[in-house]
């Protein structure tokens, strides 16, 4: 590893001398000055068309009034590439001023994709790989950028599991692929393989900070998804749960300075609240809980005479009519403040470019006193050394705090606990007026007053460059990446707290976690006459991950003035290091006969240091084919057919993320002691034949394009498999160990993509266009011997020949009218409910889902209408079993409204039992009365903007002034009964669609400006 950064140290000093030698030559070269104007074929000048010379790094961008000029050559051939038009090539035959006019080009067939270490141009792609301008969608009010692509990418199934800013987003690359190792995708960022697992250890109720809300969406210029093997396979042991490519902004060879300033602000708020029974209607359902009880077991003595809700001179409470009703959710909810601000200078000469910028976002969450806060700086340079040779560096630095929020599972400082599941009638104060907790739960006002549970990550994600132009048409690259996060947390709950009686109670933690990578490539690109092209690649990858972890707790303080753990009378702490390393070496291969024919092949192999002794690497093969049929004589006088692309690949990529570092080694541990000395005792028991998780995708896709680029449609159908599924096998408690690591289970995915793009209008300067896309995965676990339980009461279970993350309940026929009592489905008719009787119901997998996008434009006039939807799919509605469950925790459990429609008297019809503490079977924890459909469609966001003239902007030396309006989540349309259907309590990937202690994603209206100057 040293020798190899020593070469790459001494080829950069080298390179640097050559740039001495660069400019005599450049000197003696017989350049020009060549300007010219770039006009649309409907005559609107075009600014930000990129201009280059063709086989060189040297070129320029028009300005705002589609000027440009650059030095060139006699004889240099200018290439003028612009989004949503075709790319030309203009040959310089002397230094007059060109004119020159772009076609439209709906299609973008020229458009460059980012690929797997490298680009193509769209219509060369033989993979699946859906790219997304970020433009739209920035400007949704959520913490983390992979939140905001929900519903735009056709295949990838995104879920906003919450409406606290910066939380884990479920994303799923045509479907899952693993029970216990990681689902996620691999996150690139220029060329850095990030983190994407959070790093959090502080208890929040099962959620999890996400670390991609460290990425500013502002500085992102595009973001590619890459999802079939021929696609991935590149990054074999990474790819098999796809890649999203992350490209930031750059400046441009001659390119003149251009300073952008982007500011907004607007508030959001939950769309609506929980209905809860008032104070009368709550009490006057525990005095039916309580005669009901009393009939059931007689010797508790519960009759109407005793009831808790009676005059209080007979010893009552007071009749329910007398009862208060004291809001708590309006306590605790409340209308968020959004606030974001993103400055950027970009430019070059033409042998520096540069992107230089810095953003601030600040949201408070719905819920008090939670809030998020992000401040970042990007800074990326280029520079041409020579005319071989190109260096660089891409820089991201981010603070981002969390007053993070106890929103999810678990009734000790539960934000959404205290306020949802106290009785409405119970008074927030005792009889002296003194603030009091009640029902189990934190009195919400001291909660929220005294809550103390904040995150700082400091993160740096970097990457330095060579490029070397060794021969015409072979490149070599070499790169030096770093991800550092240092993510500091910290807590305090004090004395009036539940968690921290009765002295006080607080943990610190300090995680630091690196990942080092260094690669290099070398390419090859030839084209032999007008027929036939090929390129060949090669390349190396050798990556270190490290994380260390220093952890510390304190019980019993003086008072509730001290709360650093070094007053505290009781401590402990710990201390973690892990580290795991990754040597990969990796090949493909790509054939190109007259733009007709496509074909390449690649291979990667990858040594894991976390695998067994003798099945530490592992190969991924991949082959891709492609037909452009419409190149074909047959098909070169259809008009109404604008391209036809037939394509298919297979392959096979890996996965060992999710598991631990060192999951194959047999681990003892220290700090066991013995009659007070110090010892060891066994951790882990290994495996050393724990090899790499190996998924096969086969996948087959069409592309086409009608009438004249009006109308783009791309169908993909894929088939994947995983074998030698990583997953934690369970022992008996008298091995000493309670599981290890194993290859022992089998998923498939089937489905299916369709999306389709329209021009619908473009006439008189108006202009409509839609983009929808549907989808459908189908999961099945093939193999596993022994069901696993997931989830709060086990309601998730993972078995043998059906999907992951399906129900487990009781099903629920109906209530008998005559009794109000449940009647459940006696699977095996023993006349008893027990848990031999609980079946699996539905699971959270939608039977598809996708997006719809209608943008509009007329003049300076523009509208952007988003929707996200999914159908057929299952949540678990935790908050009303909570909330309908029959009377524990002092009567808490019949607080919501729903219960008024509860069975009272014989005849009664109705799926709600009579409120009872004592027949488990009415209020049975884990019935599917509360198992939902949590289908829906949601107006993701609506954006109206206006670009004021440049005719008026010109005159105060601005080249661009836009005025937007931004609405997020103003719609929703869904048969759910909970807030959101796509809350969950848990980022835990086997406990999705549980919702319970979690607040929707809110409803938001906010205002910015966009300046170029």
């Amino acid at each position: 590893m040293q020798k190899l950064y020593a070469v790459w140290v001494i080829f950069l000093l080298v390179s640097l001398d050559l740039t001495a030698q660069s400019t005599d030559r450049s000197a003696n070269s017989s350049t020009a000055t060549v300007s010219g104007t770039v006009r649309a074929d409907n005559g609107e000048l075009l600014p930000g068309v990129n201009i280059v010379l063709k086989g060189q790094s040297k070129g320029t961008v028009s300005d705002a009034n589609g000027q440009f000029s650059l030095s060139a050559k006699p004889g240099d051939q200018l290439i003028l590439s612009a989004i949503g038009y075709k790319t030309i090539e203009i040959k310089v035959s002397g230094t007059g001023s060109l004119k020159v006019e772009l076609s439209a080009d709906s299609r973008q067939l020229s458009e460059v994709i980012v690929v797997g270490y490298g680009t193509s141009e769209r219509k060369n792609l033989i993979g699946s790989i859906a790219k997304i301008d970020p433009t739209d969608t920035k400007v949704i009010p959520v913490g983390s950028v992979d939140a905001q692509l929900q519903g735009k990418v056709p295949g990838v199934q995104i879920s906003s599991a919450t409406g606290v800013p910066g939380e884990r987003v479920n994303i799923r690359v045509r479907g899952a692929t693993s029970i216990n190792a990681s689902n996620d995708p691999l996150y690139v960022v220029d060329g850095v393989f990030i983190n994407s697992n959070s790093l959090q250890t502080i208890g929040t109720g099962g959620k999890a900070t996400s670390p991609i809300a460290d990425i500013n969406p502002s500085d992102i210029e595009s973001i590619e998804v890459l999802k079939d093997a021929e696609a991935t396979a590149l990054y074999g042991s990474r790819g098999a749960n796809g890649v999203v490519l992350i490209s930031t902004k750059r400046g441009a060879f001659g390119q003149r300075s251009t300073l952008k300033i982007d500011a907004s602000a607007g508030a959001a708020k939950a769309a609506k609240l929980w209905e809860l029974t008032t104070g009368p209607e709550h009490a006057t359902l525990v005095n039916e809980w309580w005669v009901n009880t009393g009939k059931d077991t007689p010797s508790l003595n519960r009759t109407v005479a005793n009831r808790p809700f009676r005059p209080v001179s007979e010893g009552g409470r007071g009749l329910p009519e007398d009862q208060k009703t004291y809001d708590r959710l309006g306590e605790l909810f409340r209308t968020a403040q959004l606030r974001n601000y993103d400055i950027s200078l970009s430019g070059g000469t033409q042998t520096t470019k540069y992107y230089i910028a810095g953003g601030y976002n600040t949201q408070e969450a719905i819920i008090r006193p939670i809030n998020f806060n992000r401040a970042s700086l990007k800074v990326n340079l280029d520079q041409q050394v020579n005319d071989k040779i190109q260096v660089g560096v891409s820089n991201t630095f981010t603070r981002t705090y969390r007053n993070q929020g106890r929103a999810g599972d678990g009734p000790a400082g539960g934000l959404l606990q205290a306020a949802l599941h106290t009785p409405t009638y119970l008074s927030p104060t005792n009889d002296q007026g003194v603030l009091v907790g009640r029902a189990g739960f934190d009195n919400l006002t001291l909660l929220i007053n005294n809550y103390n549970v904040h995150t700082t990550s400091l993160r740096y994600i970097g990457n330095l460059y060579a490029d070397a132009q060794l021969l015409p048409g072979l490149k070599f690259r070499t790169s030096f990446g770093i991800d550092y996060n240092n993510y500091n947390e910290s807590e305090y709950w004090n004395s009036k707290l539940i968690s921290g009686s009765p002295n006080g109670y607080a943990t610190s933690s300090i995680s630091q976690y690196t990942t080092w990578l260094n690669e290099q490539t070398l390419t090859y690109r030839k084209k032999l006459g007008s027929n036939h092209s090929f390129g060949v690649l090669i390349g190396n990858t050798l990556q270190s991950d490290n994380l260390t972890r220093t952890y510390a707790e304190g019980r019993g303080f003086p008072n509730d003035n001290f709360t650093q753990i070094s007053s505290a009378a009781t401590t402990a702490s710990s201390q973690n290091w892990s580290k795991s390393t990754l040597a990969s070496f990796f090949a493909k291969a790509d054939y190109n006969f007259a733009g007709r024919y496509l074909i390449d092949a690649s291979l990667r192999a990858d040594g894991s240091s976390r695998f067994g002794s003798s099945r530490k690497w592992g190969y991924f093969p991949s082959v891709g084919v492609a037909w452009r049929a419409k190149q074909e004589a047959f098909l070169q006088n259809v008009t109404a057919i604008s391209d036809l692309k037939l394509r298919a690949s297979w392959g096979v990529t890996g996965n060992q993320n999710g598991i631990g570092n060192f999951a194959a080694q047999g681990l003892w541990t220290g700090g066991t002691g013995y009659q007070g000395s110090p010892g060891i005792s066994p951790q882990q028991l290994g495996n050393p034949d724990l090899q790499w998780e190996r998924t096969r995708q086969i996948s087959a896709g069409l592309d086409v394009s009608l009438f004249a680029d009006r109308i783009g449609l791309e169908l993909n159908v894929y088939d994947k498999y995983t074998t030698n599924g990583l997953f934690q096998i369970a022992l008996a408690g008298t091995t000493g160990f309670s599981n290890y690591w194993s290859n022992a289970a089998e998923i498939s995915n089937k489905g299916f993509e369709l999306g389709i793009n329209t021009v619908n209008l473009r006439r008189s300067g108006l202009t409509w266009t839609t983009s929808f896309n549907v989808a459908q995965n189908v999961n099945r676990i093939e193999k596993l011997a022994t069901p696993l339980k997931y989830g709060s009461r086990d309601l998730i279970l993972q078995q043998q020949g059906f999907p992951l993350y399906s129900f487990w309940v009781y099903k629920q026929l109906y209530v008998d009218p005559q009794t109000g009592n449940v009647v459940y489905d006696d699977v095996n008719k023993d006349g008893k409910i027990t848990v031999d009787d609980r079946q699996l119901v539905g699971s959270i997998w939608p039977k598809f889902f996708g997006g719809l996008t209608n943008s509009f434009s007329y003049k300076g006039f523009d509208v952007n209408l988003f929707f996200s939807y999914q159908y057929g799919n299952k949540i678990y509605n935790h908050n009303r079993f909570f909330g309908e469950g029959g009377g524990a925790r002092d009567d808490a459990r019949i607080i919501f409204k729903s219960n008024l429609a509860r069975w009272q008297k014989p005849g009664d019809v109705t799926d709600v039992p009579r409120p009872d503490g004592i027949n488990v079977n009415n209020y049975r924890d884990g019935g599917s009365r509360w198992l939902e459909d949590g289908s829906f469609l949601r107006l993701k966001s609506l954006t109206v903007g206006y670009t004021v003239p440049k005719e008026l902007t010109r005159r105060l030396g601005i080249q661009n002034v836009r005025l937007y309006a931004v609405g997020t989540n103003l719609w929703l349309l869904t048969k759910y009964t909970g807030l959101d259907p796509e809350s969950s309590s848990s980022s835990d990937q086997n406990a999705q669609g549980i919702d319970l202690g979690t607040p929707p994603q809110p409803v938001g209206i906010q205002g910015g400006i966009s300046l170029t100057l």
